[in-house]
């Protein structure tokens, strides 16, 4: 008995020598115990938190007074869109600005692309970027960086406005009525699962046909047959793409305007268009404090195709991002933007502002992290693309508030499907602007001009726009 308590009093002895530093201690938890004697308000505090979702409790009652709606620049209204329960706001942003631009081009046309048949080319364009980029790292390990970086997310909804410009020079455009949405665009978890496994199953296959040093031909024709099967659950689950279709434009209030035609993709693209490709045509800008200003970043593989263009953009300060965003707004041009979107954002209202809620005044604490510490630490990031549509301005022609067409449907928000936000928010919160390249200062296309800095995907601020 003496002995078993010796051998026990020695185990327990070597465990507490053992005890790596860093660890919560008996000693640091008692004085974290020490400082949570609650107060009656404390314990008010809890009960109501218990019962109430935390923005309910932490709305500033101060910033609830009626929200002004004029803008005094204000582009032309246009139907709101709604992406459901998918990732595709970078698209739906996009095709935002494009119709945008036919209607103020064309002074009375109206149209609605289909996202179904695009986000058709883009998933199949992803699941090759996927396949070639494990074939291009084959002879790296399987736990390398880059290789990780295919396998860990071989396919998915996000993108940038890169997306809209590669997929719709390569394959064009089709009218929503050509190729409507399927339950699977609506909903893209379940297809976007099956996809993912099915690509990681055959990125697999690819890296051993590497290892066993195969010929090009050879891998080249095996990812050839992976992608005819990538292709038939594709149509399964969107649709099959048309190759041609009759159809006429309608005005503003749907009337059709001349007789039906015959297009392709391509043809009904070069139309809507003015016979031009959206590549070369605008600049992305953004907004990044921890990098220096007046400087092109490339984001490495951050891209739609496998022969396409990376993300590139130059790094500006807010000052002449907003300045170019209201020079294009007055020339009546929508514009893609993106945003920390769930930052302070009052649903309900559909109203952004950095004192909607005072959760420090709840948890008796602060949230002192300025725009580029919350970027560093994944605080904060781009997450979710809308069209920039409206401007209002002060009498010195400064910015207070913003006004944007969201992808959520048009019973949300103000009126009818809009948010708005503002010019602190705005200046906090907002990341990417794509702007014509005629609203672009030389002194910015000069920049964006130079060899790019390249930057890697995984950064906190490069995750694509959903």
């Amino acid at each position: 008995m003496r002995k078993s308590i010796l051998i026990l009093s020695t185990c327990l002895a070597m465990t507490a020598t053992a005890q790596k530093s860093g660890g919560i201690s008996q000693k640091m938890l008692q004085e974290i115990q020490k400082e949570q004697q609650l107060t009656a308000t404390d314990r008010a505090l809890v009960n109501a938190i218990a019962a109430n979702a935390i923005d309910n409790l932490a709305k500033n009652h101060a910033n609830d007074a009626a929200i002004d709606t004029h803008f005094s620049i204000e582009t032309r209204k246009q139907t709101i869109t709604d992406q459901q329960s998918s990732g595709r706001c970078w698209m739906f942003s996009g095709m935002n600005v494009l119709r945008g631009d036919f209607n103020l081009r064309t002074d009375s046309l109206v149209v609605n692309f289909s996202q179904a048949y695009l986000f058709f080319w883009d998933q199949l364009e992803k699941a090759n970027l996927m396949l070639q980029g494990v074939v291009d790292t084959g002879a790296k390990p399987i736990d390398d960086v880059r290789v990780q970086f295919f396998f860990h997310s071989p396919i998915g909804d996000g993108g940038t406005f890169c997306g809209v410009a590669d997929l719709a020079d390569k394959y064009g455009l089709v009218p929503a009525e050509v190729m409507p949405e399927s339950f699977s665009t609506d909903n893209t978890a379940k297809a976007r699962q099956l996809i993912s496994s099915k690509l990681r199953e055959y990125g697999l296959q690819l890296r051993e046909m590497v290892e066993k040093g195969k010929k090009p031909a050879a891998i080249e024709k095996a990812k050839t047959r992976m992608l005819c099967q990538i292709y038939h659950m594709l149509q399964y689950t969107i649709g099959n793409p048309p190759e041609k279709f009759s159809y006429a434009f309608k005005n503003a209030k749907g009337q059709t305007v001349g007789e039906p035609k015959e297009y392709t993709p391509m043809s009904f693209y070069q139309e809507v268009m003015g016979g031009k490709s959206i590549n070369g045509t605008f600049v992305m800008v953004m907004n990044d404090p921890r990098r220096d200003y007046y400087k092109t970043y490339e984001v490495e593989y951050d891209r739609h195709t496998y022969d396409g263009h990376n993300w590139k953009y130059v790094n500006l300060p807010m000052d002449d991002i907003e300045q170019m965003a209201i020079n294009t707004l007055r020339a009546g041009h929508k514009l893609y933007s993106s945003y920390d979107v769930g930052k302070m954002l009052d649903r309900k209202r559909g109203y952004a502002d950095t004192e909607n809620f005072d959760y420090g005044s709840l948890f008796g604490t602060t949230f002192p992290m300025n725009k580029a510490e919350r970027i560093s630490t994944f605080d904060s990031g781009s997450t979710h693309a809308m069209t920039l549509t409206a401007v209002d301005l002060d009498k010195k022609g400064k910015a207070t508030k913003w006004k944007v067409e969201n992808s959520w449907g048009a019973d949300w928000g103000q009126q009818k499907g809009c948010l708005i936000m503002t010019d602190r928010w705005f200046r906090e919160y907002m990341f990417r602007l794509v702007v014509p390249n005629e609203f672009v200062p030389e002194k910015v296309m000069q920049a964006y001009q130079t060899p790019p800095v390249m930057v890697m995907p995984e950064d906190p601020l490069f995750l694509p726009d959903e």
